[in-house]
C-alpha cells in the first residue's frame, strides 16, 4: 500500500514538473521568441527578456537572434565591364528587424544566410559587370595625390576614376537592402573585403601597370630633357652675351691705347715732314713685321714702297 502511494505521489510530481516546464519559458536579452502552434505563428513576437508563460505541449518556442549578425560571402569570380575577370570576396552585417515576417518566409538562420548569398552575390555581380576594373579596385576618396594625377591635368590619356569602389559598394548595399526588407531583414553594411585578379589575366594586368608607369617615366624624362635644353640654351646665350660685351670692351680699350700711342708718337716726333716720314716708316715696319715671317713669299712690283725700301737698304 505504501509503495503504491509513493508511486502515485512520484507520478503526480513528475506530471506537475512537466506541466510547469511546458508552461514557463525564458527569453534571453539577445533573443526574441516566436510562438508557434502546429507550425504556425501565434500572437506577437516576444522580445522582452524574462520569464513568460505559454500553453504547454501545444505551443512551441522558437528563438530568433536579436543581435547584429555577420554574413561572409564566398569568394566569387565575375567579369567587369571591360571583360576582366576578378575574384571578389564580400562581407556584410545584418539583423532581424521583423521577426514575424522573417520566421514566416525563412524560418531559421541557415535559410536566411542562403537568401543573403543569393541576393548579395547577385547584386555584387551586377554592379561589378556595370563598371570597369579600375572603378572596382580603386576609389578617389581620401587617397593621396599620385603621379598619374599630375599627368591627367596635362591631358595624358590615363583612366580617370568617376565612380570608385566605395560608390559601387554603396549601390550594392542600397539595392540589396530594399530586397531584404521583404524578408524581415535589415542590411546594416556591405563591403568588398578583397578583390583579386584572376590567375589567367593577372600577367596582362601587371603588364598594363608596368606600361603605364613606363609612360609616366618617359613623360617626366621628356619634360626633364626639355627643361635641361631650355636652361642650356639660356646659359649659352648668356655666355655669348658676356663674351660679346668683353670683346667690345677689349677692342675699345685697344683702340684707346692705339690712339694714345699715336698721340704720343706725334708729340715725340714733332710735326716736321722728316719726322712724319720717319714715323710713317716705323709704323710701316711694324706692320710688315706683323704680316711677314720666314715662310712668307712676297711678289712686289718696282713701284711698291716696300720694294723701294728694300732696294734702298741694299
Amino acid at each position: 500500500m505504501k509503495k503504491a502511494v509513493a508511486l502515485l505521489i512520484f507520478g503526480f510530481v513528475v506530471i506537475v514538473l512537466l506541466f510547469v516546464t511546458g508552461t514557463v519559458y525564458t527569453v534571453r536579452e539577445d533573443k526574441q521568441v516566436i510562438l508557434t502552434q502546429f507550425g504556425k505563428p501565434v500572437g506577437e513576437p516576444v522580445s522582452e527578456a524574462g520569464l513568460h508563460f505559454k500553453i504547454p505541449f501545444v505551443v512551441k518556442v522558437n528563438e530568433i537572434e536579436k543581435r547584429v549578425l555577420a554574413w561572409d560571402g564566398a569568394s566569387s569570380q565575375m567579369p567587369t565591364r571591360d571583360k576582366t575577370y576578378i575574384r571578389v570576396d564580400t562581407f556584410a552585417r545584418w539583423k532581424i528587424s521583423d521577426p514575424l515576417t522573417y520566421f514566416r518566409k525563412l524560418t531559421n538562420e541557415r535559410r536566411a544566410l542562403s537568401r543573403l548569398d543569393d541576393i548579395l552575390g547577385s547584386e555584387t555581380r551586377n554592379a561589378v559587370a556595370r563598371h570597369d576594373l579600375i572603378e572596382v579596385v580603386r576609389s578617389t576618396k581620401d587617397r593621396k595625390p599620385q603621379a598619374t594625377d599630375i599627368l591627367v591635368e596635362k591631358e595624358i590619356d590615363f583612366d580617370v576614376i568617376k565612380v570608385g569602389r566605395r560608390a559601387i559598394e554603396q549601390s550594392v548595399f542600397e539595392t540589396a537592402k530594399t530586397k531584404l526588407e521583404d524578408f524581415g531583414i535589415t542590411l546594416l553594411d556591405l563591403r568588398f573585403k578583397r578583390i583579386n585578379y584572376n590567375s589567367e589575366v593577372a600577367p596582362r594586368i601587371y603588364q598594363r601597370m608596368i606600361s603605364e608607369r613606363q609612360q609616366i617615366a618617359e613623360r617626366f624624362r621628356s619634360e626633364g630633357a626639355g627643361e635641361a635644353a631650355r636652361w642650356k640654351g639660356k646659359m649659352e646665350r648668356e655666355v655669348k652675351k658676356i663674351e660679346s660685351e668683353s670683346y667690345k670692351s677689349v677692342q675699345s680699350i685697344l683702340g684707346d691705347a692705339d690712339a694714345e700711342s699715336t698721340r704720343i708718337y706725334a708729340e715725340a716726333y714733332g710735326g716736321t715732314p722728316e719726322q712724319e716720314s720717319f714715323y710713317e716708316f716705323v709704323k710701316t715696319l711694324e706692320a710688315y713685321d706683323d704680316i711677314l715671317d720666314d715662310k712668307t713669299t712676297v711678289i712686289l712690283s718696282t713701284d711698291s714702297e716696300l720694294f723701294k725700301l728694300l732696294e734702298g737698304a741694299e
